[in-house]
């Protein structure tokens, strides 16, 4: 009798500890089900098989990520966008002639109509104002000091506190099945890297983005990198494969994008030999982020959803197969 009290203890004890087990045994348990983490899991498990016909080498494994609206979100304004309005509202009080001079007058008036009417020659001239005429460090230090303080105008969270707790789990997958994971993103290189590894544990070396001309100088026995007010490299649409080339120099095997910017890089990964991925992050959760895609100015999603469905790469429907959008969200 004694004994089968014993067995009986340890059974209840194991039947209780199943579910932890099994919670702890899986790697993206904000992924519902569904044929997202369905593909997800069969090409990883696919090409780390050793002995598997679509095995790819450690070495080989390359998976390039775009971060705005693929990592962190995009609404109602690119974060770093943002970042810059209100780095021109800062520096404003030594720029008096800007109360006065567009794009400035817009920025400082709140006037986003007037904004957007200046296009891309305005948003040039703010990054000139924000982004150059310092060196990288001072650069980094003030992105870093926004970070920290600036919260997101409609959810109050912090703009680290907007990254995608799935994709958290994604990158973390990956690296632990022997994939390196790299940033490929339209957003400008410094910027994200003075979060990237804090956030999503990605290096800086592995931090691929827009780049502004840089000059190296040396003053008063100082040597600093000073950034210049030039687009050196605009990595979006066409410039993501070719930055991959210049800087990874290995074709990705798996690659996830949200946007049209990032058709190319998906087709570029897609084209390559052997077993390979391209998924895509669709918008559809207006109720706990925001539902966009075909119309959208921003992260405008229309010429590659096309293309996803044409060539059967994998379109992540966000309300149906996200359990959490964001780190602290409860279900």
């Amino acid at each position: 009798m004694r004994q089968q009290a014993v067995t009986l203890r340890a059974l209840s004890f194991l039947l209780l500890l199943l579910p932890m087990l099994a919670t702890a045994a899986d790697a993206l348990p904000s992924w519902r089900d569904g044929p997202s983490r369905d593909s997800i899991e069969a090409f990883v498990e696919a090409v780390t098989r050793e002995g598997s016909k679509d095995y790819i080498k450690p070495a080989e494994r390359i998976a390039v990520f775009d971060n705005d609206g693929t990592l962190w979100g995009e609404q109602p304004l690119y974060y770093e966008v943002l970042f810059a309005m209100d780095e021109v509202k800062r520096l404003a009080p030594q720029h008096p002639q800007w109360k006065t001079e567009q794009p400035f007058k817009a920025v400082l008036e709140n006037d986003h109509k007037a904004l957007a009417a200046q296009g891309m020659d305005g948003m040039l001239k703010i990054v000139a104002a924000t982004h150059a005429g310092i060196s990288t460090e001072v650069f980094m230090d003030r992105s870093r000091t926004w970070l920290a303080a600036a919260r997101h105008p409609k959810t109050g969270r912090p703009y680290t506190r907007m990254v995608f707790q799935p994709m958290l789990e994604l990158l973390d997958y990956l690296r632990s099945n022997g994939f390196r994971t790299y940033i490929v993103s339209g957003g400008e290189v410094a910027f994200m890297r003075a979060f990237a590894e804090d956030v999503y544990g990605i290096p800086p070396e592995q931090v691929i983005g827009t780049t502004l001309g840089a000059e190296y100088q040396a003053k008063d026995g100082k040597v600093i990198i000073e950034r210049l007010p030039t687009v050196q490299h605009n990595d979006d649409g066409p410039g993501k494969p070719v930055s991959i080339e210049t800087v990874i120099g290995r074709r990705p095997v798996l690659a996830f994008g949200n946007s049209d910017g990032d058709l190319q890089m998906l087709q570029w990964t897609m084209a390559g030999e052997g077993k390979r991925f391209a998924g895509l992050v669709h918008h559809t959760d207006g109720q706990r982020e925001w539902a966009y895609d075909r119309e959208s100015s921003v992260g405008r999603l229309d010429k590659a959803l096309d293309a996803a469905r044409e060539q059967g790469w994998t379109v992540v429907d966000m309300a149906k197969e996200w359990r959490h959008i964001y780190p602290d969200d409860k279900e």
